[in-house]
C-alpha cells in the first residue's frame, strides 16, 4: 500500500507540459493506473471533509449565532455546481505552483470536496442537535471541558451515522469525478490521468468496450476499498450505538479482527492510539453550550439584533457585489427568464425528492433492521451511489432519441441517479442506530403493522431521513448541471431549466451568466430549505430525540 500510494503522488510533481503529452488512453491495461489515481484524490478529499465536518459542524450546532450564518452558507455550497467551484477557484490553486501538475491535483481534490463534505457535515450537525439529555447530564457530572466532551461524548454518538454518510460522500464522489478530472482554464483544458477522464474519454469516441472496462474497474475498486476501509469502519462504530439493553450480534469485518490479533499491529499502533487518547482527554475549555451556562449579557436581546443586523448587511453587501458583477452584460428580462428556469429545475427536484423517498424510506428501514441484511449489500450499495449518472446518459439520449420522448421530462431522472441514495444510507444508519429497547418495548405493547411504522421506526428514523433527504435536494440542484445535458458523440440533448443554463454559460466561459445562474441556484435552494427541511430538521432535534 505504501508502494501504491508512493507511484501515485510522485506523478503530481512533473511540470504540466509533460503530462500533456501523454493524452488518455483507452487501454485497460492502463486502468489500474488511473484507476488508483483517482482513489488517492478521492481519500484526500475524505480526509479534509472529516476536518471540514468537525469544525464546521461543531460551530453550527453550539453557537445559536453562529449557527444564524453557517448553516445557510451550507445550504449554497451544497447547492453550488461543481464546475461553479472549477470556475473560480482552478486558477488558485494552479497559480500556488506554477506549471506543476500538483495544483491542478489540488484543483481536481477541491472539487471532489464539494461533493463530499456538506453530507458529512450535515450528518454530524444533526447527531450533535439530538444528543439525549441524559447523556449531557451525564457530561456535565463528571464535569468534562468542551474538548473532553466533544471527544467522549459527541464524536462517539455520531459515529455510526457520520461512518455511513462517509461512505455514501465516498460513493458519491464518483459521480463528479468526470468533471473534476477535466481542469479548463480558458480556452486549455488539462485532463487527469483517472477513471473520470478515461470515462470522458470513452463517452466522447462512443466506445462502449471502454465503457464496461471503466465499470468493472469502478466495481473493483470500491469492493477493496469497502472491505479495507468501510467494512473495518462500520464494524469498529458499532460500539458506539446507543444502547441500553443487548442488542443485536455486531457486524463482523475480517481485517478489523486481523489488526485486534496480529501482534505487530498492536506494537505499531499502540504509541498512536495513547496520543489520541491523551489528546482527547487534555482539560481544554473550548466553548460548549449547555443548558443553563449561557452569558446572560451574552444572550441578551439587543446583542441578537447586533448580530442580526450585521448578518443582513452582511449579505446585502454580497448581493449588492454579485448584482453590479451581473448587470455588466445580462439584461433584466433574462434576470427573470432564468428565475423561470430555476422554478422548471425546483419542480423537478421536488417531484423526484418524492419518489425517491417513497422507494428507499422502506428499503432501508428493511435493510438497517438487519444487520447481516445490511454487511451483504454494504458493497452493492456503495457501488450503485457510487455508478456515474455520465455512463447513463449515452444509453437515455438513444432512448429518448429513438422513441421520439420529451427531454424536459425524460432526462429528469438522471438527476437524481446519484443523490437518491443519500435517503437509502442515511436510513440505514438511522434503522441500523435504533436502539434495541425500543424494539423491545414496541414489541411488549405489541405495535403492529401502520402502527410500528407511524409510532416507532417512522420517528426512530426520521432525524437521518431529514438529513438525507436535504443532502439529496441539494445534491440533485447540483446535479442538475450535468443531467440537464446529456451527450453521446455528436448528439446532444437538452432540457429546459437551470442546470442546462448554467452549463452552457460554464462552456462559453460566460463568467456573468454563471454567477447569475449559480446565485438564482442558491436562492432557490435556501427558500426550499427554509420553507421545508428546516422546519422538518427542527422538529426532529426537538421532539424525536432519544432522552
Amino acid at each position: 500500500m505504501f508502494a501504491l500510494f508512493t507511484q501515485g503522488t510522485q506523478q503530481t510533481l512533473i511540470p504540466i507540459s509533460e503530462m500533456e503529452q501523454a493524452p488518455i488512453s483507452l487501454s485497460p491495461w492502463d486502468l489500474p493506473e488511473y484507476a488508483l489515481r483517482t482513489t488517492l484524490r478521492m481519500l484526500a478529499a475524505i480526509v479534509a471533509s472529516l476536518v471540514f465536518t468537525f469544525i464546521y459542524g461543531a460551530l453550527a450546532a453550539k453557537s445559536r449565532r453562529a449557527e444564524m450564518v453557517l448553516i445557510p452558507v451550507l445550504d449554497i455550497l451544497q447547492s453550488v455546481p461543481v464546475l461553479g467551484f472549477l470556475s473560480f477557484t482552478v486558477l488558485f490553486f494552479m497559480n500556488l505552483f506554477p506549471g506543476k501538475v500538483i495544483g491542478v491535483e489540488m484543483a481536481a481534490v477541491f472539487a471532489i470536496f464539494t461533493s463530499q463534505a456538506w453530507n458529512m457535515t450535515f450528518s454530524f450537525y444533526q447527531s450533535l442537535k439530538t444528543l439525549p439529555r441524559d447523556l449531557v447530564e451525564v457530561s456535565r457530572g463528571f464535569r468534562l471541558t468542551g474538548w473532553q466532551r466533544f471527544w467522549r461524548l459527541e464524536v462517539p454518538f455520531s459515529m455510526p451515522g457520520l461512518v455511513w454518510n462517509t461512505m455514501m460522500s465516498m460513493s458519491g464522489g464518483w459521480f463528479f469525478v468526470v468533471a473534476s478530472e477535466a481542469i479548463s482554464v480558458g480556452n486549455t483544458t488539462i485532463t487527469l490521468p483517472g477513471i473520470g477522464a478515461y470515462v470522458s474519454t470513452a463517452i466522447a469516441e462512443r466506445n462502449l468496450t471502454a465503457v464496461a472496462w471503466s465499470v468493472g474497474a469502478m466495481l473493483v475498486i470500491i469492493l477493496i476499498y469497502d472491505q479495507l476501509l468501510f467494512r473495518p469502519l462500520v464494524a469498529w462504530a458499532d460500539r458506539f450505538r446507543f444502547e441500553q439493553s443487548a442488542g443485536a450480534p455486531p457486524p463482523r469485518s475480517w481485517v478489523l479482527d486481523m489488526v485486534k490479533r496480529a501482534h505487530l499491529f498492536r506494537l505499531l499502533l499502540s504509541p498512536v492510539g495513547g496520543l489520541f487518547r491523551g489528546l482527547a482527554a487534555l482539560p481544554l475549555r473550548l466553548p460548549v453550550r449547555l443548558p443553563g451556562q449561557v452569558n446572560a449579557a451574552w444572550s441578551s436581546r439587543p446583542m441578537d439584533h447586533a448580530w442580526l443586523v450585521m448578518v443582513v448587511a452582511m449579505a446585502v453587501y454580497g448581493v449588492w457585489l454579485i448584482v453590479s458583477f451581473v448587470a455588466t452584460e445580462v439584461g433584466l428580462a433574462e434576470v427573470g427568464h432564468v428565475f423561470w428556469l430555476g422554478f422548471l429545475t425546483l419542480i423537478r427536484v421536488a417531484v423526484l425528492i418524492a419518489l425517491a423517498s417513497l422507494i428507499w424510506v422502506p428499503v432501508g428501514v428493511w435493510i438497517g433492521l438487519r444487520p447481516k441484511v445490511a454487511n451483504a449489500l454494504q458493497p452493492v450499495a456503495q457501488f450503485l451511489a457510487a455508478f456515474p449518472a455520465n455512463i447513463v446518459f449515452p444509453f437515455a439520449v438513444v432512448v429518448i432519441v429513438r422513441l421520439g420522448l420529451d427531454p424536459n421530462i425524460w432526462l429528469s431522472p438522471l438527476m437524481v441517479l446519484g443523490t437518491q441514495w443519500y435517503i437509502l444510507f442515511n436510513v440505514i444508519a438511522g434503522a441500523s442506530a435504533f436502539p434495541n429497547d425500543m424494539k423491545e418495548a414496541a414489541s411488549s405493547f405489541h405495535l403492529r403493522g401502520a402502527q410500528w411504522w407511524f409510532k416507532v421506526i417512522l420517528p426512530g428514523v426520521f432525524p437521518y431521513y431529514v438529513t438525507g433527504a436535504l443532502t439529496a435536494s441539494g445534491g440533485s440542484w447540483n446535479a442538475s448541471i450535468v443531467a440537464e445535458v446529456a451527450s453521446w458523440g455528436s448528439t446532444t440533448l437538452r432540457a429546459e431549466g437551470l442546470g442546462s443554463y448554467i452549463a452552457d454559460a460554464t462552456t462559453a466561459a460566460d463568467y456573468p451568466r454563471i454567477t447569475l445562474g449559480i446565485a438564482v441556484m442558491s436562492l432557490y435552494v435556501i427558500a426550499f430549505n427554509r420553507t421545508l427541511w428546516r422546519p422538518l430538521f427542527d422538529f426532529a432535534a426537538k421532539r424525536l430525540r432519544l432522552d
